[in-house]
């Protein structure tokens, strides 16, 4: 929670500085959007290559687990476009792709504003912190109703962290290595955003 309140708090300061024109000059002439990309996916790369934990846990872990990521992708994407239907001004594939988000915010709102704008990127920012909140406040309730895996297919890319404990706590100490796969799994996934993105650029040209 701590950690999305930061994240909102940078953003709320970024369009007061650009409103009143604080900035020495205009981020949009010098891209700064994607070399910010460039320099999370560096860091993205650098997180999952020294985790070595995580490539040794995959032993631990029964083979019907992965289908929980797949599932997850499945349900979303496809929430996302029956959404689509009941909103206008925004297409399935902008609904789709700040749905593959999958809760990290902050990667996946710079890759949305990069190919379609700061306002859909705004969308997918507050939409993946929601994802994160929810699983955070409601995870007991998931975990009553839907089972001990629902948590932690709500938390997206956040259960390696953030969402962690929480989950630990409600779903039990056998699911830390399940929940820590998962959100290693999705904090790689957010790149797909990119390619929905591209598929309509490729469609409308």
């Amino acid at each position: 929670m701590k950690g999305s309140i930061i994240i909102v708090s940078f953003f709320v300061l970024g369009i007061l500085v650009s409103l009143y024109g604080l900035f020495p000059f205009d981020p949009q002439e010098y891209n700064l959007s994607f070399y910010a990309l460039c320099a999370l996916m560096f860091c993205v790369g650098i997180s999952v290559g020294s985790d070595s934990k995580t490539l040794l846990s995959f032993r631990r872990i029964n083979p019907r687990f992965f289908l929980l990521p797949v599932l997850t992708i499945v349900g979303t994407l496809t929430g996302c476009f029956v959404v689509s239907f009941f909103l206008k001004g925004h297409s399935a594939t902008d609904c789709m792709a700040v749905g593959a988000g999958f809760g990290y915010y902050s990667l996946s709102s710079i890759i949305i504003t990069e190919y379609k704008g700061a306002e859909l990127g705004t969308i997918a920012l507050l939409s993946n912190i929601m994802r994160e909140i929810i699983a955070l406040l409601a995870a007991p309730l998931l975990v009553k109703w839907f089972g001990k895996l629902a948590p932690i297919s709500v938390g997206g890319a956040t259960t390696m962290d953030t969402t962690l404990p929480i989950i630990t706590r409600c779903s039990g100490n056998s699911y830390i290595h399940i929940s820590r796969l998962f959100g290693r799994f999705f904090s790689t996934i957010p790149g797909n955003v990119a390619v929905f993105y591209l598929g309509s650029i490729i469609v409308k040209n």
